[in-house]
């Protein structure tokens, strides 16, 4: 049996509302290669994307002196939105129970997917689904999200940023930094880089809209992304 823990960011899974057309797709294609890898896992551990931002942008402009612990709860509250959707959308193939602790003994595993979202303030999703992976025995993690490569500085900010093909979790730590800030928009969150690192867990960061190119990985042939800790 192999498990592959995806990061499915909520930038994809409600950009600007609920993206019905990529869900659908989404849907369609993973469980096709459910139907043709019978002894294959996956586990989607869904974010709060772009619904906790605008949420923790309304705190913080309504309350100056608003604290980080309250903005994170906002973010996990929108993460359980997210994953009850997502775990809906895939019925019977999905797990009953929306994980909200990867460590509660509890946790059954008996479907072909686990859908989980977020847990406790001081970290991200990313950081729930390195948890699950080291749980569950997943060498990889796939990070879905907006962007297709993670570069060398913000493209957006920065015309020279260039994009990257492979990066140590040494090199990508300096880029990112070691503190978590709710809502903070980094390629993988800086706890959860820490983790991998230490479990020697490779992320792959990928443009999750192309889901030929998540299905690429998947089966392990070429891709488009940015590969870290090689």
């Amino acid at each position: 049996m192999s498990v592959t823990v995806i990061s499915l960011g909520g930038s994809i899974i409600a950009p600007n509302g609920v993206d019905t057309v990529f869900l659908k797709s989404f849907k369609s294609s993973i469980e096709d290669f459910l139907r043709e890898r019978s002894e294959d896992k996956l586990i989607l551990v869904c974010g709060g994307g772009y619904t906790a931002r605008v949420y923790q942008e309304a705190l913080r402009s309504v309350n100056d002196n608003a604290i980080d612990e309250d903005a994170d709860w906002i973010g996990i509250k929108a993460t359980h939105l997210n994953g009850m959707l997502v775990k809906a959308i895939f019925g019977s193939l999905a797990s009953k129970t929306l994980v909200t602790n990867p460590i509660d003994d509890n946790i059954e595993f008996n479907s072909r997917i686990l859908v989980a979202a977020g847990w406790k303030p001081g970290f991200s999703t990313d950081t729930d689904a390195v948890y699950l992976a080291q749980r569950y025995g997943a060498s990889l993690i796939i990070n879905l999200s907006n962007i297709a490569k993670v570069y060398t500085d913000d493209p957006k900010k920065n015309p020279q940023a260039e994009p990257i093909d492979e990066i140590t979790w040494q090199d990508f730590r300096a880029m990112v930094g070691s503190e978590w800030v709710p809502g903070k928009n980094t390629p993988f969150d800086p706890i959860a880089s820490s983790l991998c690192q230490k479990d020697n867990i490779r992320v792959i960061c990928a443009d999750g809209r192309n889901i030929d190119n998540l299905i690429s990985i998947l089966e392990g042939k070429e891709f488009i992304g940015t590969v870290i800790g090689i």
